[in-house]
């Protein structure tokens, strides 16, 4: 039997209804395992910590929106565990199966009647006087000014090469997965998620000209808070989480991650059709 992990968002399935249908749809002809908070169910789940639930696992369902599949993206790539997506959000470009289609994509994920898609990861480091940090990153990593600051002023470098110099509210640095969440809201570009680059877009830039800079994965990227603007303070963000701040001289280095992550494809809607729909 497949072992399936459930990951339910109950700020989006209110009581959580969806996910108990989801639940009492595989119990049959699955091994289902939940975090440990949500025992309430019963219904012979196998309820977990949370620092168990991704062992030895063959897929796992997300009820939720893409906010949901970014909050276990590291997890489940670590593992190499593919993710299916049931969408409860209001776009869902990752959670592309809608609420009406969960019971034909369980059936096909018990069948094993799917593809999967593997989407780049980033990998960033956090070199401050305070030490090293790495974490991973599917979508996108942020350095924005703190609330006390006016503006930042960011230095952007691909290998030694400075591309630019950002006096802005902050600077995203997007995988082409994340292109379609804070960086096409910035003005940058739509990337088609199967390629592998990186997408750096400023926030609300204080210049009369800046675009968008596209850059390969196959270089080193640094963002750096200038030491000569005053008072440049910035905080790190990565698919939506602070992980730290930074002062003036401090960086983040990105390169591509050693994980991907799989995401379990059920219908043949293309990428740039969903675009298309959800945007418009």
């Amino acid at each position: 039997m497949k072992k399936i992990v459930v990951i339910p968002n109950d700020g989006k399935d209110i009581g959580l209804g969806n996910t108990i249908k989801a639940v009492e749809s595989l119990i049959t002809c699955a091994e289902i395992y939940m975090d440990e908070e949500y025992s309430v169910i019963g219904r012979g789940v196998n309820f977990v910590p949370k620092s168990e639930l991704y062992d030895d696992r063959d897929a796992v369902l997300v009820l939720g929106g893409d906010g949901t599949i970014l909050s276990v993206a590291a997890s489940c790539a670590k593992k190499h565990i593919p993710v299916l997506g049931i969408n409860l959000g209001k776009v869902g470009f990752m959670t592309e199966i809608e609420i009406g289609g969960m019971d034909e994509a369980l059936s096909k994920l018990i069948s094993g009647d799917y593809q999967t898609e593997r989407r780049m990861m980033m990998r960033v480091e956090r070199r401050s006087s305070d030490g090293l940090d790495v974490f991973h990153a599917l979508n996108d990593v942020v350095v924005a000014k703190t609330a006390e600051a006016q503006l930042i002023s960011v230095e952007l470098f691909s290998d030694k090469q400075l591309v630019n110099r950002y006096i802005a509210d902050g600077l995203i640095i997007a995988t082409p997965t994340g292109s379609t969440g804070y960086s096409i809201s910035a003005g940058g570009p739509v990337v088609d998620p199967n390629m592998s680059l990186f997408v750096a877009t400023p926030i609300c830039a204080h210049m009369l000209s800046v675009r968008s800079a596209v850059l390969s994965d196959k270089h080193l990227i640094r963002v750096r808070l200038d030491e000569t603007f005053s008072g440049n303070k910035g905080i790190i963000t990565a698919d939506g989480d602070i992980k730290g701040f930074m002062a003036a001289g401090d960086e983040i280095v990105i390169t591509k991650s050693e994980y991907e992550l799989e995401l379990i494809k059920i219908g043949k809607q293309s990428f740039f059709k969903t675009v298309l729909m959800k945007l418009s």
